[in-house]
């Protein structure tokens, strides 16, 4: 098989429009969550926090014309893969745009956009629809945005399976490059859903935390206290590519992707499987795709969503893995800060994956204050560490059952 490396990232989110910002923030125990600012929020709303991403000027990016017709998401997407691009340098080098594809996913897509359009249609009528309407709302248009802009003539398309969209388009361009359909691919998540229709839905279904009086302590993945998770927007784009292409190109190699596992509970449309099952055997099928021991994994960076269910079972799904050895793990939970973007999750969660290994220095869980009996791993509480990282394991779970594991590498 051929080998997979990452020569390029880019991220924008609650904690930072660039990863310099985004890791100092992180490292420094900083949360994005505050109250909703995008709509008008009330008491109507059982939840009123997010993680919103702050001094976001969509007129310094694109001009009218453009704004026009690109949702927030795409917005976003474009801005972390310009990021990304830069990164990887491939704009200043020569390589086979037939052989370069995009795979950027979303769990939602331009809900904001099918909320103003729907709003519209019942006050002024169908013939006041925009005709930008569907190309904005579609959940692939970011691909094919990415594509156009900087001529990726390969794979190009998008998946969309809740919050591990984004593993699964990572682990996705990886089997693309190794089975030689590519030699390089852009690829990661982008979300803008912090919108009045999802805040409500996601409220109905008693999903987030409703701590609104402290929106910096609500997320607490791990902690006893922990209810429900906290939506949020943003972005993250990796440059995926093969080894010897990069090499020949002369491309900084920030990574190396090893594994990659995808599993579906075929339990419950929002419930994990019990004991973490299905999230169990997508790690199981990681670390051999990975041809790694689990005594040889030392960091997780978890799906960690702060909701009751979620935590309990993952944990034991750690637990089941990795044996006498999770007790060796060290885990963190990057949406204890950035709050849950949902198809962008993974994506962002990759890259601190990568600066991990870069830095040498492992984030905090923040807000872990009351030990759970049945969280009783290492979540990294409160304050970040340092440790030299060999292998990371992200690990994203979705809405129908849907388990997605990539596993990284420290590239030597």
């Amino acid at each position: 098989m051929r080998r997979v490396v990452i020569t390029g990232f880019g991220t924008i989110n609650p904690v930072g429009n660039n990863i310099d910002d985004t890791w100092n923030n992180l490292i420094h125990g900083k949360s994005g969550i505050s109250r909703i600012s995008n709509f008008d929020i009330n008491d109507d709303y059982a939840s009123q926090i997010a993680g919103e991403i702050k001094d976001f000027d969509p007129k310094a990016h694109f001009n009218r014309k453009r704004l026009k017709k690109i949702d927030r998401y795409t917005m976003l997407g474009l801005v972390a893969t310009q990021q990304a691009v830069d990164a990887a340098k491939l704009e200043d080098t020569e390589f086979d745009h037939n052989k370069a594809g995009v795979i950027i996913s979303t769990g939602i897509g331009g809900m904001g956009t099918f909320e103003s359009e729907a709003a519209k249609l019942v006050k002024r009528g169908p013939k006041r629809i925009s005709p930008f309407f569907i190309p904005k709302m579609i959940s692939n248009i970011i691909s094919a945005e990415v594509a156009i802009k900087y001529d990726l003539k390969g794979l190009n398309f998008n998946i969309t399976s809740a919050c591990a969209s984004a593993n699964h388009a990572i682990g996705t361009a990886f089997r693309s490059i190794q089975y030689g359909d590519a030699d390089i691919m852009v690829t990661g998540g982008a979300e803008a859903s912090v919108t009045p229709l999802a805040v409500a839905g996601f409220s109905s279904m008693r999903a987030l935390s409703t701590r609104n009086d402290e929106p910096e302590k609500a997320c607490r993945p791990f902690d006893q206290e922990r209810d429900g998770f906290i939506m949020a927007e943003g972005a993250g784009v990796l440059v995926l590519e093969e080894l010897d292409h990069a090499l020949s190109r002369g491309a900084d190699i920030y990574a190396e992707v090893v594994g990659y596992g995808a599993t579906c509970d075929a339990f419950h449309i929002t419930a994990p499987a019990e004991k973490g099952e299905g999230g169990a055997r997508a790690i199981k099928l990681a670390l051999d795709d990975a041809e790694i021991e689990p005594a040889k994994l030392n960091y997780i960076n978890a799906h960690g969503t702060s909701t009751p269910l979620n935590d309990k079972n993952e944990t034991i799904a750690y637990k089941t893995v990795f044996g006498e050895h999770a007790q060796n793990l060290k885990i963190n939970s990057t949406k204890s800060m950035i709050g849950h973007t949902l198809g962008a999750a993974g994506a962002i969660e990759a890259i601190v994956c990568c600066k991990t290994f870069m830095e040498g220095q492992i984030h905090p869980t923040i807000n872990y204050e009351n030990p759970d009996p049945e969280c009783d791993l290492n979540y990294v509480p409160n304050e970040s560490i340092e440790m030299q990282v060999d292998y990371a394991l992200s690990n994203s779970l979705g809405f129908g059952g849907h388990n997605g594991v990539v596993i990284f590498k420290k590239y030597k």
